[in-house]
């Protein structure tokens, strides 16, 4: 499998009594798929996974592959940091239909170079699904180095990319540099994603993908078919929008975002709540006419 391009990290819509919103989840996929992105990855970070049930995952997980009908490539979220309950999901996942998996590197053990080939080859055994290596030190704790990396792809044929949100470009070369023929990287960070693309990576696994499918995804067509201009003068339209991003945790004003433009409720899972009053007027005044044009 040759991933590349641009890949969304859906949110999870809820409704005001805490459940699934369906419906708008299914327009949030509908409407991915209408912009032309190239996947879509649910139940990631952005998508709230750490709080979603199994039964709940089972249900975004199925309704997403089922709604792309092969349109779109279905990315599931099912590392956790546990490597029985991962490969627990992951077979689950593909049971549902999707095309790969995202495997957060274990959070909290901390565990060493060692056990993270041990983790990575258990799940690739258990499996035969594509899988992404996600490594995400700010929510990890714990960088995972090039070498590891490398030496993951290297001992697992299933393990095809990594989506590198470590936000060094020196360590994404690297990768890039000496990675085996069936591994690529994806860029993890969303305003890193032209540079990280100009050295060699493949695509980007994004947030604000969710309100810019078009836009951003004409930055990362631009840059992986060479023109810079393009992809150079999209990169700085949409600087204020990256921002936007992160001014609170992810994915707090993504999903407010979405909310004042009219496709969710801004509805959050504890521990997450709404953005403070100063993000949501700051928020505002950023997308006032904002159109994904």
């Amino acid at each position: 499998m040759n991933i590349r391009g641009l890949h969304t990290a859906i949110v999870t819509p809820f409704t005001m009594s805490g459940d699934i919103d369906l419906e708008s989840f299914v327009g949030l996929v509908d409407m991915q798929i209408a912009a032309g992105v190239d996947g879509i990855v649910v139940c990631g970070s952005t998508g709230e996974g750490a709080t979603l049930t199994t039964p709940e995952k089972q249900l975004l997980w199925s309704t997403a592959a089922e709604r792309a009908a092969g349109r779109a490539v279905i990315t599931a979220g099912t590392g956790t940091n546990d490597t029985r309950s991962t490969i627990e999901l992951t077979r689950l996942a593909q049971s549902c239909g999707v095309d790969a998996v995202l495997l957060v590197t274990p959070y909290y053990n901390k565990p060493t170079p060692a056990g993270l080939l041990a983790h990575f080859q258990a799940i690739s055994e258990a499996s035969d699904v594509p899988k992404i290596i996600y490594n995400v030190p700010g929510r990890t704790g714990q960088n995972v180095s090039a070498e590891t990396q490398l030496a993951i792809a290297e001992a697992c044929p299933t393990v095809i990319a990594t989506k590198e949100a470590s936000a060094n470009l020196e360590q994404m070369c690297q990768i890039i540099r000496h990675a085996p023929p069936h591994f690529s990287l994806l860029a993890g960070d969303d305003v890193l994603t032209l540079p990280a693309i100009s050295c060699g990576a493949r695509g980007v696994i994004a947030v604000i993908s969710n309100y810019a499918p078009r836009r951003f995804g004409r930055l990362v067509r631009a840059a992986l078919n060479g023109d810079y201009i393009t992809a150079q003068r999209e990169q700085m339209e949409l600087v204020p929008y990256f921002s936007a991003n992160f001014i609170e945790s992810n994915p707090i004003p993504v999903k407010f975002i979405l909310s004042i433009l009219g496709h969710i409720q801004p509805e959050y899972r504890l521990p997450l709540v709404g953005p403070g009053q100063t993000t949501q007027k700051r928020l505002l005044e950023i997308f006032a006419g904002y159109a994904d044009a």
